[in-house]
C-alpha cells in the first residue's frame, strides 16, 4: 500500500516507498511526471483524507457527547510516550477515569505495560485489518471505542504509532495533540521534521535525566523548534526521575478546564 500525506498548502502527495515513514517531510518531491494516473492519484487522496476528516469529527462529537477529554500523543518510537502515560496513569487521582487507546503496528506490550493502573485500554495493532500502517487515523479509533465504556471516562489518551512523520497528518478526532521528544534525537529533528512539530500544542521534552551524560545542545533544540511552532508550549521532563511531570499534570488539569471538565484530575 502507498504512503501519502498532506503538506502545509492542504495538497496531498502519494509515496509508494514504504520507508516513507522513516525518512521526513520532503517540501521538495522531485519530479512526479512519471506516475500516469495523476489527476486520478489526487482525486483519490483527497477523498481519502476527506473521509478521514468527517470521522474524525464524528469521534470529537461521540467524546463531547460523553464529556471525554481525548489527548492524541505522538512521538518518534521510544521517545517515552508509554513511560509517561504509565507515569501519569500512577500519579493520577482514583477519582479521575482514564482510557488509553494503545496504537502499534503489532504486539501488546505496550498495553501490557500501562495495565494494572485502572485505566481502560483498548489494544489497537495496525497489522490486523489496518494493512500495518505507521499512524493511527479516524477509521481505526473509531473502530476501537467500542471496546471503552466512554460514560464512564473523563480523560482518552491515544497513543498514536511511534513514527515523526504519518500520525501527524491525520486528524484522529482528539481535542489536544502532544508530541513526547527525548532529547537523544537531536537537536535538528524540529527543521527536519516541521510537519509534526507544527502539528502539535504540547511538547514533552523528555529523558532530561540523561542531559548530563549526553552532548545536546538543549537550547539550540528550543530555537529550533519555536522557528517552526513558536505558539508550542514547552515542558522538560524526564519519565525515569519524574523531573517535570508535575506541569504536565498542571496541563492536564488546565485542559480539563478548558473543555469543561474542570475537576476531573483532582
Amino acid at each position: 500500500m502507498g504512503r501519502f500525506h498532506r503538506h502545509q498548502d492542504g495538497t496531498d502527495q502519494d509515496h509508494h516507498d514504504d520507508q516513507h515513514c522513516d525518512q521526513g517531510d520532503q517540501d521538495d518531491q522531485g519530479d512526479m511526471s512519471g506516475y500516469q494516473t495523476g489527476p486520478e492519484r489526487v482525486v483519490v487522496l483527497e477523498r481519502i483524507f476527506g473521509e478521514n476528516d468527517r470521522l474524525a469529527a464524528a469521534n470529537r462529537s461521540t467524546f463531547d457527547a460523553a464529556s471525554v477529554t481525548a489527548i492524541n500523543m505522538m512521538s518518534s518510537p521510544g521517545a517515552g510516550k508509554t513511560a509517561i502515560l504509565r507515569q501519569t496513569l500512577a500519579s493520577l487521582p482514583d477519582t479521575t477515569r482514564v482510557a488509553v487507546i494503545e496504537g502499534d503496528i503489532e504486539t501488546s506490550l505496550d498495553a501490557e505495560r500501562l495495565a494494572g493502573f485502572g485505566a481502560q485500554i483498548a489494544l489497537l495493532n495496525t497489522a490486523s485489518g489496518f494493512g500495518g500502517e505507521c499512524h493511527l487515523d479516524a477509521p481505526m479509533v473509531a473502530s476501537a471505542l467500542p471496546r471503552l465504556d466512554l460514560a464512564t471516562v473523563d480523560l482518552l489518551f491515544i497513543e498514536n504509532v511511534g513514527n515523526l512523520v504519518c500520525p501527524a497528518e491525520f486528524d484522529v478526532g482528539a481535542h489536544h495533540r502532544v508530541m513526547v521528544y527525548s532529547i537523544t534525537e537531536g537537536e535538528e529533528k524540529p527543521l527536519k521534521y516541521p510537519v509534526m512539530f507544527r502539528s502539535v500544542e504540547l511538547v514533552l521534552v523528555n529523558k532530561l535525566d540523561l542531559l548530563p551524560h549526553l552532548d545536546f545542545d538543549l537550547p539550540l533544540f528550543l530555537r529550533n523548534l519555536a522557528s517552526v511552532n513558536p505558539a508550542a508550549t514547552v515542558l522538560q521532563v524526564s519519565a525515569r526521575s519524574t523531573e517535570g511531570l508535575d506541569l504536565w499534570y498542571e496541563w492536564l488539569v488546565e485542559v480539563g478546564q478548558r473543555n469543561g471538565r474542570a475537576a476531573m484530575l483532582r
